[in-house]
């Protein structure tokens, strides 16, 4: 597998690892699903069993290794998420107001909180009565989680 991602990468990816899996080992959907959202991925409770399921149970670094070039291959989250605003956006103006914005992230998939919805909009310096450049957005909310969180 190391020919499919960069050293830096791979030590990032080990670090995380075993910063999660202490015994040298992934055993439950938590710990994966924990060090694979902790590496910018997002991965469904569907695929995280699979991926275990493949793997026996208990997954070692290199299986992990595996594991992260089949889902980094099939993941593109910004682009899926950009394209499902660009299906609703009939007039084509790449634009959504903030409440509309506001609207769908609490009534829609994981249904997120007013608090967490103000924590986005803060770090993407959104205000409530404004036109949110979606595309602008999506890149910002799909980064990785700041540590100081």
């Amino acid at each position: 597998m190391a020919r499919y991602f960069k050293e830096k990468d791979i030590d990032e990816f080990r670090e995380c690892f075993y910063l999660f899996a202490r015994s040298g080992h992934i055993k439950t959907q938590e710990e994966l699903t924990v060090i694979m959202r902790s590496l910018g991925l997002s991965p469904t409770i569907l695929e995280i069993s699979s991926y275990l399921k493949q793997k026996g149970g208990k997954m070692t670094f290199a299986d992990f290794l595996e594991v992260m070039h089949i889902h980094s291959r099939v993941e593109n989250l910004p682009k899926e998420v950009i394209d499902a605003f660009k299906a609703a956006d009939t007039d084509g103006k790449g634009v959504i107001s903030a409440k509309q914005l506001r609207h769908l992230l609490q009534n829609w998939g994981e249904c997120l909180s007013a608090k967490e919805i103000d924590r986005i909009f803060r770090e993407a310096n959104v205000n409530n009565n404004s036109m949110v450049r979606y595309e602008d957005f999506v890149k910002i909310a799909c980064a990785p989680v700041p540590d100081y969180y």
